[in-house]
């Protein structure tokens, strides 16, 4: 099932509050991508914080985005425990 983004937020330790298409309200820990390619930028907060949602997904300004399909699968509805230190 497709279901796009359409309204991000970015919070504390690399995670994500994502609200979908459905109205669905869901969290996404990005930490596991920030040292793949062009995420590890990312782990610049301010860099982090920057993202939009375009084209039913999300991005940032550097051109970094996930699939919808992968934010949907991958992220939870319960609130994930903050744990990480932000670099």
């Amino acid at each position: 099932m497709y279901l796009g983004v359409k309204d991000v937020k970015p919070l504390q330790d690399y995670k994500l509050l994502l609200t979908f298409e459905n109205d669905e309200v869901r969290y996404f820990d990005m930490y596991p991508y920030l040292d793949l390619g062009i995420f590890s930028e990312l782990r610049d907060i301010a860099k982090f914080n920057a993202l939009s949602v375009k084209f039913d997904t999300i991005e940032w300004p550097n051109g970094a985005d996930l699939d919808p399909e992968v934010l949907y699968s991958e992220s939870s509805v319960e609130a994930l425990p903050f744990t990480y230190d932000q670099l």
